[in-house]
């Protein structure tokens, strides 16, 4: 199999099927699909949601699958308002190559926190991330407030 398509070398499908919450930054798991932080985070918050079933396109997965991940969608959205407070909502899928996905096997969700002024634009234009908080913190914060679900 080429990289890429086996999803035995899938981060999706290496967190949905491990235990290492904590390694793999899940931190909500649902029936159907889950939440993790992006390792690579483009603002504080920056989570994925994604189906536990290995597909690369929204279209492949169950109709209870996409209805759980909007539901999931909400209440991280409830989630990130209580933690960062922020001024509105990036919600997004690069579904496929030439739509920019950086892991294009396996469809997630990504959901970003964003408020006026934020310095986002700073990865495209000058290659640089500027994060105000350890992705430890984001986690901690992020993972008790699913907890209390």
């Amino acid at each position: 199999m080429q990289a890429g398509t086996d999803k035995h070398c899938c981060i999706f499908c290496e967190a949905a099927t491990g235990t290492a919450d904590e390694k793999t930054l899940v931190v909500y798991r649902d029936a159907l699909c889950f939440v993790m932080l992006n390792r690579y985070p483009y603002t504080s918050g920056h989570l994925m949601i994604a189906p536990y079933q290995h597909v690369s396109r929204l279209m492949e997965a169950g109709e209870s699958t996409t209805e759980e991940m909007m539901r999931v969608a909400r209440q991280t959205e409830r989630i990130l308002e209580e933690v960062y407070h922020p001024d509105g909502f990036n919600l997004g899928m690069n579904l496929c190559e030439a739509a920019g996905a950086g892991v294009e096997q396996h469809v997630h969700l990504h959901m970003l926190p964003r408020w006026k002024g934020d310095a986002n634009f700073m990865s495209t234009v000058g290659n640089t991330r500027i994060i105000p908080e350890a992705l430890e913190d984001t986690y901690t914060k992020v993972k008790n407030e699913f907890l209390r679900l």
